[in-house]
């Protein structure tokens, strides 16, 4: 009923929880470490795992809202490959969807697969995530 007086920047984080919860169901499963991994984004940005979990469950209500500088999308993106990782399975699926929000968030198409690839493997090789950003950074030139 509220939900016109959300600032901004609660309507960012609840469509990027709903694209992670997108993300958990599209190999046919959710895992656990998913949701978990889900609820730990929302109540770092000061959800409560209760709200987070309705927010899944009732995810169509919920407006696309996308980032508005590099930054963020960098940060949506990194979160989306660290949430398929989660299950120790990276799905053919999982990728495609990775790289297609990649798209949406305002990658450009040319440099998408290579950017969820390099964060899929600073990631499996425990570099930190402002590591990981600056090579992209490097990379992307942005």
């Amino acid at each position: 009923m509220f939900r016109f007086f959300e600032s901004e920047e609660t309507k960012k984080l609840k469509s990027h929880l709903t694209n992670l919860g997108a993300l958990a169901k599209i190999d046919g499963h959710i895992d656990p470490a998913e949701i978990n991994f889900i609820i730990a984004i929302g109540t770092k940005h000061g959800m409560r795992a209760s709200d987070v979990k309705s927010l899944l469950a009732d995810s169509s209500k919920v407006t696309p809202q996308l980032p508005n500088n590099d930054s963020e999308r960098f940060d949506q993106i990194y979160d989306m490959v660290e949430m398929m990782l989660a299950d120790g399975i990276v799905d053919e699926n999982e990728m495609d969807f990775c790289i297609h929000m990649a798209t949406r968030l305002g990658f450009k198409k040319s440099v998408v697969g290579v950017l969820v690839r390099k964060i899929s493997t600073g990631v499996k090789d425990g570099l930190t995530r402002d590591m990981i950003k600056q090579d992209a950074q490097a990379f992307l030139n942005y």
